[in-house]
């Protein structure tokens, strides 16, 4: 065997060394599968903690994958002097533990290089590099995603769309716990988050109260709520029955009043016409009298005459 027999056949070993390497490392790499995409878990959403509930529900899906860039970012977190964020970076860390706790869902730690560019851009990167999902709750993060091409799981918009849609006239128990902007409001929440505004409710603040929901509000920051007390209208409609009555016991004593001054009120006409009357009778009186005396006047004349005719 010649030396050109031999560098060809290591060369031809060489290349079925590193073929095979290849084809070992794509294997242990994360592929999309046929039931759905790998889904890649966002520090915000470590931090979140409702990717546990959603994950025991089956709605995450049986792959998850958390880069090992995320995990040092919630070691750094839980390294730092402020006590909120040390809090919520180790409240991150266990659930990464009760995601691989769980016998059906496939939890993967991720060897990936050091991020240059940040952890956001590292994600956006390891998405379109394994055709993953990316999970997160991040705005900024989320948008850029979007940007890319990469298709985000929010669980904001998740919750969003799963809030309970109460329509005008239902009735629901809520708590008040803190005023409104109006003078007479007061504001509680629904066991989604939903805010809800109660006109006169400032009075019942920090007590559970019945209430009736009058309206709702869809905004960009989510959906607002109007509603009034229960106690108030039937306050109102047990008010206005005595006001009726009140109003018909009003009207009895007006009618018997006026069934009692009726003989009065015929009687006082027939008092004005004879108080009329005799004005009248007194204007004629005179005139009866004239005409008498125009009479007796006649006759005495016709008398004189009848005198001086007998005379003659």
């Amino acid at each position: 065997m010649n030396i050109y027999q031999w560098l060809s056949i290591s060369l031809l070993l060489l290349i079925a060394g590193e073929t095979s390497y290849l084809l070992l490392r794509s294997k242990a790499q994360p592929k999309r599968r046929k039931h759905g995409n790998a889904t890649l878990i966002d520090t915000s959403v470590l931090i979140d903690g409702r990717i546990v509930a959603i994950a025991r529900a089956g709605f995450a899906g049986s792959e998850l994958i958390v880069p090992r860039s995320v995990v040092a970012e919630l070691q750094h977190l839980a390294d730092m002097a402020d006590h909120d964020k040390r809090t919520r970076a180790r409240h991150g860390l266990d659930v990464i533990q009760e995601l691989q706790q769980m016998k059906h869902i496939d939890l993967k730690i991720l060897q990936d290089s050091t991020p240059v560019d940040g952890v956001d851009t590292q994600l956006i990167r390891l998405a379109k590099r394994y055709g993953a999902q990316l999970s997160t709750i991040d705005y900024n993060l989320n948008k850029v995603a979007q940007v890319e091409g990469v298709t985000v799981l929010n669980i904001n918009e998740l919750a969003q769309a799963l809030r309970i849609s109460y329509l005008p006239g239902e009735k629901a128990g809520i708590e008040l716990v803190q005023p409104g902007q109006g003078a007479h409001q007061a504001v509680g929440y629904l066991a989604d988050g939903t805010m809800v505004v109660v006109e006169n409710g400032l009075q019942f603040l920090g007590k559970e109260v019945q209430v009736e929901f009058t309206r709702n509000l869809q905004t960009q920051a989510g959906r607002m709520m109007f509603a009034r007390l229960v106690e108030d209208r039937l306050q109102y409609k047990q008010a206005s029955k005595p006001k009726a009555q009140n109003h018909g016991a009003q009207h009895r004593p007006a009618q018997a009043a006026q069934a009692q001054e009726q003989p009065q009120q015929q009687n006082a006409p027939k008092k004005k016409m004879k108080k009329n009357v005799a004005p009248v009778n007194q204007q004629q009186r005179p005139i009866s009298s004239a005409r008498q005396g125009q009479r007796r006047t006649s006759r005495t004349a016709e008398d004189s005459l009848i005198s001086l005719a007998n005379r003659k």
